[in-house]
């Protein structure tokens, strides 16, 4: 049976992880951005990981090496900062090509520093082997701290739904390479998550969190199934850029797609009492109120033209 005909890589991965062993100093394992370990009286140690993988994650034919670097850092701080915590330690492990040189490399790691710069990351170590393609791995330690905490478990009926910046752009220009159109391309090459002092402003007043990595469809049924709720999106609602909107005009598609089953936007999703909204934009109002969490019977939907669609699943690697 493969991973497809059993529904996807997180439905292989629950059944897999379904009896993972529970140890004193795991405050959070598998289920969401980062495994959350006990660390000191104040504050947690966050830990996640990245991999990207070439033909998949990034292609050679559009992408140079400085700005995989730079997104694959990127990929990974996104899962800290999403959680109100501060980026620290990386480790980075590469599977490279008998033919690689020396100079793609250093463009690499000029992307990898970069970013790394930008988020106060430090390259502690890491792994290199030979194979095939290229595969790089980022492991991230963070600190939080303990009362900043946010899970994707903590979203409760009536909060609002709420998302950063404008989603859809990295799917936007992932398409518009794949059938040779030119465009806005930059959020898909050189995509940027937020900042810690950004994501931890959202935690003081959050209820749940997650980044956008595969789409908001899917970050919002995470959520969801994280905190045993439903929710309903509006689909008028979701921010587009006016780049996003003219290349799904281009190619002939709707670009609320890119956004709500696409991913790689590295923005941050969450939930938040409404009478806590106006409190989070006196300090930080670059977000907009894209849905409402409901009843669990109510199920996860969109609302589009006054009826009820059903949420598609995201991205899955094994979808295809």
């Amino acid at each position: 049976m493969t991973i497809k005909e059993i529904g996807g890589e997180f439905e292989m991965l629950s059944r897999l992880t379904r009896q993972y062993p529970q140890a004193p100093g795991l405050v959070k394992g598998i289920g969401d951005d980062c495994a959350v370990l006990d660390y000191n009286e104040e504050q947690y140690l966050l830990v996640t990981t990245d991999m990207m993988v070439e033909n998949d994650h990034f292609s050679m034919k559009w992408q140079s090496p400085q700005q995989i670097g730079k997104k694959l850092v990127e990929s990974n701080v996104s899962d800290i900062v999403c959680k109100g915590g501060n980026p620290g330690f990386a480790f980075l492990s590469m599977c490279l090509p008998k033919s690689v040189t020396y100079e793609f490399m250093e463009d690499f790691y000029a992307g990898v520093y970069h970013a790394a710069e930008r988020h106060n990351v430090i390259l502690a170590g890491g792994d290199t082997t030979h194979g095939d393609i290229f595969v790089f791995n980022l492991a991230l330690t963070g600190l939080v701290k303990k009362d900043s905490l946010k899970l994707r478990s903590g979203a409760r009926i009536g909060d609002a739904i709420c998302v950063t910046g404008e989603l859809g752009g990295s799917t936007a220009g992932l398409k518009l390479l794949l059938h040779g159109k030119n465009g806005f391309l930059n959020d898909y090459l050189e995509p940027l998550c937020r900042t810690a002092d950004e994501g931890a402003t959202i935690a003081k007043y959050a209820t749940a969190t997650i980044d956008v990595s595969d789409g908001l469809g899917s970050e919002v049924t995470h959520i969801c199934e994280q905190s045993r709720v439903s929710a309903v999106i509006d689909y008028a609602a979701i921010p587009l850029s006016p780049a996003t909107i003219s290349s799904g005009s281009l190619l002939g598609l709707d670009p609320h797609d890119f956004a709500l089953y696409g991913g790689e936007d590295y923005e941050i999703v969450f939930t938040i009492t409404e009478k806590s909204i106006p409190e989070l934009k006196k300090e930080f109002d670059d977000f907009r109120v894209v849905g409402k969490i409901l009843d669990p019977a109510e199920g996860i939907h969109i609302f589009r033209d006054g009826k009820k669609f059903p949420v598609k699943k995201g991205y899955d690697h094994f979808s295809l």
